[in-house]
């Protein structure tokens, strides 16, 4: 006897939106990611090809429409960062060593 189950069909749900999930300012005092600023900062005012690499690769970088929401800067969203953390270091919250932005920006840019 060949007994067929009836598909049951459960209604899409989406996850409840939790303050995890929201997106957060990317200049939230808890970023780790502004250190790395100031310690690129030296690197780009000794070599303007470094300089224009970053400026390249954080240009790239912004988030949609980043115009529209505060705080007005043409910085990166939170959760795309933090996966590309996660892709290259595997931790959400890694931050990358000097040498490996600076490296990344150049091949990104491809200046030298």
């Amino acid at each position: 006897v060949l007994r067929i189950r009836p598909r049951l069909r459960t209604p899409y749900r989406r996850a409840p939106r939790t303050a995890r999930h929201l997106p957060a300012s990317p200049l939230d005092s808890s970023d780790k990611m502004i250190p790395l600023f100031f310690r690129l900062l030296p690197r780009a005012i000794v070599s303007p090809r470094t300089a224009v690499a970053l400026l390249v690769v954080a240009w790239r970088f912004r988030r949609n429409r980043w115009w529209a929401r505060a705080p007005f800067l043409p910085a990166p969203a939170r959760d795309y960062v933090r996966w590309r953390m996660y892709t290259a270091y595997g931790d959400h919250d890694a931050v990358p060593p000097v040498d490996d932005v600076i490296r990344y920006a150049r091949w990104a840019a491809r200046i030298g």
